[in-house]
């Protein structure tokens, strides 16, 4: 295989090793100032939509758990709290007022961030209520797996500047998770990433929820889907870019969102999911513009937020991984 880069630097370890402390070390991207939206746009950083529909789901579940005297809302991945401060102030009043708000996220605490919100590194357990997990799977590290030219799948090493070569084969769990999740033809440079972690990560998160209901939104891929050259890419500055673990970008990779599945949940692309939370992108009258043209403005502009929220080859094709604890499902099928 080739490298990516000319240099050859560092330790060899696998791409899990590697992006963990890349991502999440000291100085890791994860924990400098900018925080992710200086670096992607997500939905939440898209439009304010989204987070009212993020709120009319947790009202739902408040609905579904008979309107509890604490109603939690767990943001996890909370970047710098956008998300959970939308949430926040989409909520009526009546639950706001009990609606206990709970930020996870590895980097501190933002300054001037609302007083009610709770700043955690780990999701507080027996959460009565929604646990919101956006585009945080893809950031879970997984190592990476290439077919060499025996059909053996192999680790994948590689050193801090990106260079890349072939490890041990992969054995155990490991190689079980493929063979049932992603398995791969016997074809050499065919590459997979072993979404283990990711399924041991989202299993833990749903065991805070004592009641309620889990969700997952991330890019995302099903076994009848699965990429030939897996997914590992960068981003840097809003533009994709070579993931090389040295701190200097986001590192991220499509998540199998099937795998990480619990019994009782359900998968729905963010389209429909956001269908369901009455987001449809649907235009104004046209008649609006003569009757009432300010009007008509703010509802095209929110059409069009709309719009690029459930865009199909685009956020409208994230998926949403559902995940109800004690409670039915709360969104129409």
């Amino acid at each position: 295989m080739t490298a990516r880069t000319a240099g050859e630097t560092g330790e060899w370890r696998g791409w899990r090793a590697a992006v963990e402390a890349a991502l999440y070390g000291p100085g890791g991207f994860y924990r400098r100032p900018e925080g992710p939206a200086g670096h992607f746009r997500t939905s939440v950083h898209a439009s304010p939509l989204f987070a009212g529909a993020v709120a009319r789901l947790l009202c739902r579940v408040d609905e579904a758990l008979g309107r509890p005297a604490r109603l939690d809302f767990v943001d996890m991945a909370a970047g710098r709290g956008e998300l959970v401060t939308g949430v926040l102030a989409a909520l009526p009043a009546e639950v706001a007022a009990r609606a206990r708000a709970v930020a996870v996220e590895v980097a501190d605490r933002p300054v001037g961030l609302d007083h009610r919100i709770e700043w955690l590194t780990e999701p507080p357990q027996g959460v009565t209520g929604l646990l919101f997990a956006n585009e945080w799977l893809d950031n879970v590290p997984v190592d990476v797996v290439e077919v060499d030219s025996a059909g053996v799948p192999r680790r994948v090493l590689v050193r801090e500047d990106g260079t890349e070569r072939l490890g041990e084969p992969v054995s155990g769990a490991e190689a079980a998770w493929l063979a049932r999740w992603w398995p791969l033809p016997g074809e050499e440079g065919v590459r997979a990433e072993i979404g283990l972690p990711r399924d041991t990560a989202w299993a833990s998160a749903v065991s805070a929820v004592a009641h309620g209901l889990a969700v997952a939104v991330d890019y995302a891929h099903t076994l009848d889907t699965r990429p030939l050259f897996g997914t590992l890419t960068g981003f840097r500055e809003g533009r994709e870019t070579a993931p090389v673990p040295d701190g200097s970008c986001d590192i991220t990779a499509h998540v199998a969102l099937d795998a990480c599945a619990l019994p009782g949940a359900r998968l729905l692309t963010q389209r429909e999911a956001l269908h369901a939370l009455d987001l449809t992108g649907a235009r104004p009258p046209l008649a609006l513009a003569s009757t009432n043209p300010s009007e008509y403005v703010r509802a095209l502009a929110s059409a069009g937020e709309a719009a690029e929220l459930t865009a199909p080859g685009g956020l409208g094709d994230f998926g949403w991984l559902l995940q109800p604890v004690g409670i039915p499902d709360v969104l129409p099928r």
